[in-house]
């Protein structure tokens, strides 16, 4: 009866795989056959753990953010503080006994998660009559990959420098001109390094996210990193480039040109690209609840179309200043 079951059961998530987008993250074993899905909740469900469990860091620079999903409850996220700044003493050669002991008092900061919301994609009944292949799937897929897109820029964006500041360095690129701005150089990566030391930053997990711009300049300018680029694995270009781990991400988020400050997000207003930098133990990744917004085409009698959305609660935070900073576009006079 169990075995009955179970392929009772693998026949059904075969069947589903081809209707949600399943089938194009395992493609072998799926059978297309056309099959009628009657059980919406089920659909749903299914869709939702997809997301969750397929969602896309591996290989990019949010896979070195710990994750602290178990910190989450009602899509908020406790994040523990230490109060007061009272560090434990380290002894030496120590001969004095019993041991002197002290408590630690910690306050935790309540903070919710940022809720994606996707726009609403619709496909009707004489669409899916007349073209050969499963447009509903594709369209799930495409909602999944713009969720994971989204998510990750804003991500970026939430645990880079506001601006300027002793603990959190914005630092400007000194190259050789390009245009009306300066090229980054192997020099400013060491600069960078150096403020970095400066503020006492533990030398292992310093994670650079490295704007294309930036990426193109070094390129340019050091052999060594050309050839760290050429040879990435696992979307990394390098290990250990003067003591960084470096990504090259499309989207690095904007400063303004006069005050130097951070600019909003998706903001219109031109500003200076940046790469930023961050310390793996300064940040944390949660994720929520995601929720999938559907309509069968059968309950849109007058329309005839299917209707699918999402909403994902999702956050990455910088728990401490320590280890961030940025390097954006130096001016040319």
């Amino acid at each position: 009866m169990k075995n009955k079951f179970g392929i009772i059961f693998g026949l059904v998530l075969m069947v589903l795989a081809v209707a949600t987008g399943f089938a194009k993250e395992h493609p072998k074993g799926v059978a297309m056959a056309a099959v009628t899905i009657v059980d919406g909740d089920l659909l749903n469900e299914l869709n939702e753990k997809f997301i969750l469990t397929k969602f896309r860091s591996l290989g990019t620079w949010l896979s070195e953010v710990t994750s602290k999903d178990s910190w989450v409850g009602n899509n908020a996220i406790k994040i523990p503080k230490r109060k007061g700044d009272s560090a434990p003493i380290v002894l030496i050669n120590n001969t004095v006994y019993p041991m002197v002991s002290s408590g630690r008092d910690d306050e935790k900061v309540v903070v919710s998660l940022n809720k994606y919301s996707t726009e609403n994609r619709h496909v009707t009944q004489d669409e899916l009559y007349a073209i050969a292949y499963d447009k509903e799937g594709d369209i799930n897929m495409e909602l999944k990959e713009e969720l994971e897109i989204k998510v990750t820029e804003h991500a970026l964006y939430s645990i880079s420098p506001v601006s300027n500041s002793a603990s959190t360095p914005v630092l400007e690129t000194s190259g050789a001109a390009d245009g009306t701005r300066k090229r980054l150089s192997k020099a400013d990566v060491i600069r960078l390094k150096a403020a970095l030391d400066a503020g006492s930053v533990p030398k292992t997990g310093r994670i650079w996210v490295m704007s294309s711009t930036h990426a193109n300049d070094l390129l340019l300018e050091d052999a060594a990193f050309e050839k760290g680029y050429h040879n990435r694995v696992d979307g990394t270009i390098s290990i250990n480039y003067y003591g960084f781990k470096i990504y090259e991400e499309v989207y690095t988020p904007t400063y303004h040109a006069t005050t130097k400050a951070k600019l909003a997000f998706d903001s219109v207003t031109a500003g200076r690209t940046s790469s930023i930098i961050f310390h793996k133990s300064s940040c944390v990744k949660a994720k929520g609840t995601v929720e999938r917004f559907s309509r069968d085409k059968k309950a849109d009698p007058e329309n005839r179309k299917s209707v699918v959305g999402y909403d994902l609660y999702f956050g990455c935070f910088a728990i401490q200043d320590q280890g961030l900073a940025a390097i954006i576009d130096g001016v040319v006079a």
